[in-house]
């Protein structure tokens, strides 16, 4: 097993932390400053450094990075990928200045591997061309959707059309005003395998019958201007050529875009939790308390070595999922997906609430990003499927590794 990054990777990692450096973080303040602060998406609007800092990547040849196409894509493996999702994962507004950010990566992947010709020409250039959003429906607010198979939204096939009817929330990027289709997964064929009976289809926003019934806060906060919807679907009649691979096919779509949609957003988490602990460094070597530096007071070295220490073992299996994932398939990189979804966000959640605790008041204050970082880490936590329920797909498979396994002493 070797993580040495590749010359293209070490390349991009260096060019991209430079225009980190130069562009995206010195234009965080300017983005902030640009949103509305409404709780009606209807009034969002795409800050206009975001369009500048956009073009800037594009011409640099910072885009597309995360699609392991070299046509479309950069071409790069999901090992070489990984750091260069880490240093984005170092800014909120940076995946999209790149045209790498959660949905749209995972719904261009799935256009890419599986949408028709003519989906891939309608839907997936200009996503891939970043002049559209996207967002995906699969959670519902009626069910324990960390189930999947209890989703009561349904698909129905009526002749040369498909019929959309249900309600799905947490919907991620159904608020942005450049959001032009959502991902609708539901219910086509009640009587099939349970993992068979769902179907994705491609529904545009404008549709008839589709509706943002409002957008949720997550801790107050709408997540301007991309957000979190809450959606309903009332008799949306859309053609038969808007599904993606075939009726029945949504759970093989799901399990294909699983593992490299939890490397993404663990590496971007990873991130997260360096700017969180160099953050922390900092106010704790700069701010003196009781005739001595922060960092030298009570448990506080203990806790910047425990946070380093957490964050190098997190890195190191997040490395190791990619690198199964690349040369062993997604079958083989099971338990390890689960595994980063699990250990991943709780040691940026983890690395969050030191630094806020270090800095105090301050610290939950909109003047630092450590508040906003609290939040992504907490949410991550049950995005994707919950702790427990990954918790239980890595029990579950080690039983089985456990019994192929003949222990010698």
């Amino acid at each position: 097993m070797d993580f040495t990054p590749s010359a293209r990777t070490q390349d991009l990692a260096e060019r991209l932390r430079r225009f980190m450096r130069e562009q995206v973080l010195p234009a965080e303040p300017d983005y902030a400053t640009a949103l509305s602060g409404s709780t009606d998406h209807r009034s969002w609007r795409q800050p206009a450094i975001m369009e500048t800092l956009k073009a800037k990547a594009r011409e640099a040849g910072l885009w597309n990075l995360f699609l392991p196409d070299a046509e479309h894509g950069a071409g790069l493996s999901h090992t070489e990928y990984a750091p260069l999702a880490e240093i984005m994962g170092h800014s909120f507004i940076a995946p999209e200045v790149f045209n790498c950010s959660a949905p749209d990566s995972g719904n261009m992947e799935v256009l890419h591997r599986y949408g028709t010709a003519a989906q891939r020409e309608r839907w997936l250039q200009p996503l891939l061309l970043g002049e559209i959003r996207s967002s995906f429906g699969m959670t519902e607010p009626e069910v324990a959707s960390s189930d999947a198979t209890n989703m009561q939204a349904t698909a129905h096939i009526d002749g040369a059309q498909v019929v959309l009817n249900g309600r799905k929330w947490w919907t991620t990027g159904a608020g942005h005003p450049h959001c032009r289709f959502v991902i609708f997964m539901g219910l086509s064929d009640t009587q099939a395998d349970p993992h068979q009976r769902h179907t994705m289809v491609i529904c545009p926003l404008d549709t008839a019958g589709v509706k943002i019934e409002r957008m949720l806060p997550v801790f107050h906060h709408y997540d301007e201007p991309s957000g979190h919807g809450e959606l309903s679907f009332t008799n949306v009649r859309v053609p038969l050529d808007h599904i993606i691979l075939g009726p029945g096919r949504g759970f093989d779509i799901a399990q294909g875009r699983l593992g490299p949609g939890r490397i993404h957003h663990c590496m971007r988490a990873i991130g997260a939790a360096e700017r969180a602990l160099s953050l922390l460094c900092q106010r704790a070597q700069s701010r003196v308390a009781f005739g001595k530096p922060l960092y030298e007071l009570g448990g506080n070295p203990d806790i910047v070595a425990n946070l380093r220490m957490a964050i190098e073992q997190a890195r190191l299996l997040t490395l190791k999922t990619a690198w199964t994932l690349d040369t062993q398939g997604t079958k083989a990189a099971l338990s390890l997906i689960s595994q980063i979804k699990v250990v991943v966000p709780a040691v940026a959640q983890q690395a969050a609430d030191a630094a806020i605790q270090i800095h105090g008041g301050a610290g939950l204050s909109d003047d630092f990003p450590l508040a906003q970082l609290f939040a992504y880490a907490r949410v991550l936590r049950l995005a994707d499927g919950p702790d427990e329920v990954h918790r239980a797909v890595v029990a579950k498979l080690e039983a089985k590794a456990q019994q192929r396994t003949e222990y010698r002493p």
